[in-house]
């Protein structure tokens, strides 16, 4: 039973960055992930405060302010990948980020979310706009710039900080609006066009994708954020993706519908790989011998410069 569920993960090219695959061995599928069972996180602990978002016991926040003390800090609000179906915000996230971000004077913060099949992929969006809504009302306290929030998620958190990016019911349903973003980063996404992207799939993922995203083809449209753009408000993007043919497919569709409809958008051919690379653009990005992270600093820095 182990060893076919650790078989799944690597054939879906949705195992957890950060998250060793001895710990997936062993933690039961209806165990919540806890912080016993993702020993060895990567997530500094130095700083770090958990602040809860929501009522369930998965909607809290890691946030770690900007060193030097510089406030008010623009802030990376992280959102974890893992098929949609598991993940965490300690275990997935990756100790560089944290530590770049914050040194470069971001303040930093990585979310977790509630998780299918428990919920929908449209209550997932819900929970990652929740966070954002509850960062912003608490930035006073937090010492960010409410004005300068930028998403930026890895694999299905890539696909989840899309679709908030460019769907406006999710923020507006937490008070908020799409240009109360400022912008979205996207790392090694493959589910922008999903019904482009169920057609191309194969066995082992397509079950991964029809759990999250059914059947119907409206509602995978509805989830699709290649096709929810035509909105104002829409934030600049910055969409990432090492050498997958999936991932690069999808990262320039996305790209291409964002570009028509007049919002910033740029892609990024990352080092790395197939499945390794799609680890390693979430366990390395943040180190300084990274290639991409230069290029995301660059963005960051043009896109958040006071005005």
């Amino acid at each position: 039973m182990m060893d076919r569920i650790v078989l799944k993960l690597i054939a879906s090219g949705l195992l957890l960055a950060c998250f060793s695959t001895r710990v997936l061995a062993v933690q039961s599928q209806d165990e919540p992930l806890t912080d016993r069972a993702v020993q060895g996180s990567e997530v500094p602990t130095a700083e770090r405060s958990e602040y809860a978002y929501g009522l369930d016991a998965l909607q809290k926040l890691d946030f770690w302010p900007a060193a030097g003390g510089a406030r008010p800090a623009p802030l990376v609000l992280f959102v974890h990948g893992g098929g949609w179906n598991l993940g965490d915000k300690r275990s997935a996230t990756g100790m560089q980020k944290v530590e770049h971000f914050t040194r470069e004077g971001f303040a930093f913060a990585s979310m977790n979310y509630r998780l299918v099949p428990d919920v929908t992929v449209e209550q997932q969006a819900a929970d990652v706009a929740a966070a954002v809504a509850w960062l912003r009302g608490h930035a006073a306290r937090l010492g960010i710039d409410a004005s300068r929030i930028v998403l930026m998620g890895h694999s299905a958190g890539a696909h989840l900080a899309a679709l908030v990016g460019t769907d406006p019911q999710y923020l507006a349903a937490a008070g908020l609006s799409l240009s109360d973003l400022r912008g979205v980063v996207a790392l090694d996404g493959a589910c922008y066009d999903i019904p482009r992207q169920l057609a191309s799939a194969g066995r082992f993922i397509r079950g991964t994708y029809v759990q999250a995203f059914g059947t119907e083809p409206a509602r995978q449209r509805a989830l699709s954020p290649s096709l929810q753009i035509l909105k104002p408000g829409t934030p600049a993007f910055l969409i990432a993706h090492v050498d997958r043919a999936d991932g690069k497919a999808q990262s320039e569709g996305l790209a291409k519908a964002l570009l028509q409809a007049g919002i910033p958008a740029e892609v990024i051919d990352a080092e790395g790989t197939g499945l390794i690379g799609h680890l390693e653009i979430n366990r390395l990005l943040g180190r300084g011998d990274y290639p991409a992270t230069a290029v995301i600093d660059a963005w960051l820095r043009k896109l958040l410069r006071s005005t």
